[in-house]
């Protein structure tokens, strides 16, 4: 595992698909929230239903206090179900523009553009949240984002240029040049990539003819080597029968792409505390 400067302590659970718990010195935040028991399905569209395979590891009854929502879309259910969706009362959410026009009229929602940041302060602790653009099929917007904070500290590299140590969480997208970008703002201690390499048909598309709408192990192992993160942990990569990748086959991705040194597996429901 890479060695890094990230200045506060960080302990993550995973609650199954992209649904992750950050919790950074008595601040937690959620990532893309689902929470329905094993085998529930949802019909999405004629002829297409998405089941999950997997109980996960916290019910809405058993969460911590959660102080903050990240969001990356709200319009697919292995994102934010009905039941994560009873989660977004009356707390802060940060989402996609026309995510935060739908969930309207929730006060705590705000939605962002791509690379706009927006300040956040919990608890008297000030962090800042740069969106980051994503690809996603079928259709409407999604973001990922960067977490900063001055408690995080900073990297210098070996140009002498210090930056800001950050969390990143992907969002659903594959891979973008773009993306590379975040390298000449931030020092990306953290990445959660939501991978899997997920198949979709998109709407009027024909049968037999999936398109990726989602990185897959070395689509993800790229990203990482451009934006020069310290730990990357997977999510978004089981028990749903549209993910194409599982553990083995990232695995083998990672080692071939000589990244696999860089990864953080998580455990459902077991906290790892990563930085």
């Amino acid at each position: 595992m890479s060695s890094s400067t990230f200045g506060s302590s960080l302990t993550i659970t995973h609650v199954g698909t992209a649904t992750a718990i950050l919790e950074l010195g008595g601040v937690t935040f959620i990532t893309d929230p689902y929470l329905s028991p094993a085998e529930t399905s949802f019909p999405v569209r004629p002829g297409v239903v998405l089941t999950s395979h997997y109980q996960p590891s916290h019910t809405l009854d058993t969460l911590p206090p959660i102080d903050a929502v990240l969001l990356s879309h709200e319009d697919h259910v292995d994102n934010l179900d009905p039941i994560g969706r009873r989660l977004l009362d009356a707390r802060r959410v940060l989402t996609t523009m026309d995510g935060a026009q739908k969930l309207a009229p929730r006060p705590g929602v705000v939605g962002l553009k791509p690379w706009e940041t927006v300040p956040l302060v919990i608890g008297g602790r000030h962090f800042e949240v740069t969106a980051t653009p994503c690809q996603h099929l079928p259709g409407g917007e999604c973001t990922g984002f960067i977490v900063t904070a001055s408690e995080f500290g900073t990297t210098t590299g070996d140009d002498g240029v210090s930056q800001p140590n950050a969390i990143y969480f992907s969002g659903d997208t594959v891979y973008l040049e773009e993306l590379a970008q975040m390298r000449e703002r931030f020092h990306i201690s953290l990445a959660l990539l939501n991978i899997g390499a997920a198949a979709v048909i998109p709407p009027g598309g024909e049968a037999g003819e999936p398109l990726l709408s989602t990185m897959d192990g070395r689509q993800a192992a790229r990203l990482i080597r451009e934006i020069w993160a310290d730990v990357l942990v997977p999510m978004h990569f089981q028990c749903w029968d549209h993910f194409t990748e599982g553990r083995d086959e990232l695995e083998a991705a990672f080692k071939s792409e000589g990244v696999l040194d860089q990864v953080a597996w998580l455990e459902l429901g077991v906290p790892r505390t990563v930085l």
